[in-house]
């Protein structure tokens, strides 16, 4: 796998990570300790993306 493909796996992730925190925050009874940690998710690929991409 090179480097750009790893990188658009991991942002495709990211995107389909924020959808899904999206929907989760707009569902009535939205458990907030999943959504706390599926935003911790995107923020940890997020870093990634960055720290492979300003290399």
């Amino acid at each position: 796998m090179t480097m750009s493909s790893h990188v658009q796996e991991l942002r495709k992730k990211h995107q389909t990570l924020s959808e899904e925190v999206e929907a989760a925050q707009r569902s009535p009874g939205a458990d907030e300790f999943q959504i706390a940690k599926m935003k911790k998710r995107k923020l940890k690929l997020k870093e990634e993306i960055t720290r492979l991409t300003d290399a």
